[in-house]
């Protein structure tokens, strides 16, 4: 197996690599015991208006979670970074290395829109190379938009919004071949036969890893992300993050969620059955003249008419999202599996618009 070893300084902005961090409270006294006279944080010492005990700041650094994180995922907490979401690292990818109006990244359409957004809103350039028509990479084409200036590819895989996994060797392509960073965003990971680029964190340090607590561990009104990377990127996030990014009532829910591995896997099963009847069941309507493959908790198919379709399920109170203004998604409309109710009631009422 190739490696890399870029020089993950020279990447940084410049004025990040001589930033210091913001201290707060619980950085400068990390003890945490009831014994303890707290009298540091400006907190109100009467508790909350609600009587829950979350009038104190969080751990900043979530150490608890990601203690529990780290078997399960196979990777130590130096590897670890927790975001408000996914969406906070992507931002603070840009952040920390890319110099607006000066750097670019490259994004591989069609796929996730945050991060177009988050380069947008740091006035950073966007260099779209779109997926083949097999939507797998164009690695020869990505390469062919790499210049001096580009820090970062982002590649989502299993892919938003078509489902498909893209293909791990030319992952490695890219890895292999790019020195700035390359983001494998696995927020499906989950839901996918393919094994996780976790695993490639020893033999690539320009290698970031995202994933999520809200598609199969069933968290998403929490918001609370995983990004995996080497300690030195870790720490650089951990200089410029907010100080308390990830409030307790998440740190405690996610604490119990991952003492329920063997639910989330149930979970997982269920819908995977779920997703295989409704590609069953869409595969006899006629009307649908393409089912992507899936390797996600959705299913995108190409449909005559998207736009009519979809108008006619939202007015039967189905809604489901249509994709078909989408590069390589013409006519497309993207259907989350639901629970076996509400599938059957999909594709009742879907089977009649044809």
């Amino acid at each position: 197996m190739n490696k890399t070893n870029i020089d993950i300084q020279s990447l940084l902005r410049e004025h990040i690599r001589s930033m210091t961090p913001y201290s707060s409270a619980r950085d400068e006294f990390e003890d945490v015991s009831t014994e303890n006279i707290f009298l540091d944080a400006n907190e109100n010492p009467f508790g909350t208006a609600t009587g829950e005990p979350y009038n104190r700041y969080p751990d900043p650094y979530q150490r608890a979670v990601k203690a529990k994180l780290s078997p399960i995922k196979n990777i130590p907490t130096d590897h670890i970074f927790l975001g408000n979401g996914s969406d906070e690292p992507i931002d603070l990818l840009f952040r920390a290395f890319v110099e607006p109006q000066k750097e670019n990244v490259i994004i591989l359409p069609p796929t996730y829109g945050m991060y177009k957004v988050s380069a947008d809103l740091n006035n950073v350039e966007v260099r779209e190379v779109a997926l083949t028509a097999e939507l797998d990479l164009d690695v020869e084409g990505i390469l062919s938009k790499v210049d001096e200036h580009t820090k970062i590819i982002f590649v989502c895989s299993p892919n938003n919004p078509t489902g498909g996994a893209v293909s791990s060797d030319k992952i490695e392509q890219l890895l292999t071949s790019f020195d700035g960073l390359v983001i494998v965003d696995e927020a499906y990971i989950d839901f996918s036969s393919q094994p996780s680029f976790i695993s490639k964190l020893s033999s690539y340090n320009n290698l970031i890893v995202l994933q999520t607590f809200s598609k199969a561990w069933g968290m998403a009104g929490l918001r609370l992300g995983m990004m995996f990377a080497s300690p030195e990127i870790i720490k650089v996030f951990n200089t410029i993050k907010p100080p308390y990014n990830i409030n307790q009532l998440t740190q405690e829910k996610a604490l119990e969620a991952l003492d329920n591995v063997d639910k989330v896997e149930e979970m997982v099963r269920k819908l995977l059955a779920e997703r295989t009847r409704l590609e069953e069941e869409l595969d006899k309507m006629p009307f649908v003249k393409n089912r992507y493959p899936s390797d996600a908790n959705f299913i995108l198919i190409q449909v005559e008419a998207a736009d009519k379709m979809y108008n006619e399920l939202v007015e039967k109170g189905i809604v489901i999202r249509n994709r078909s203004k989408v590069l390589l998604c013409d006519q497309g409309l993207r259907i989350s599996i639901g629970t076996e109710e509400e599938n059957n009631k999909f594709l009742a009422e879907f089977s009649q618009l044809g």
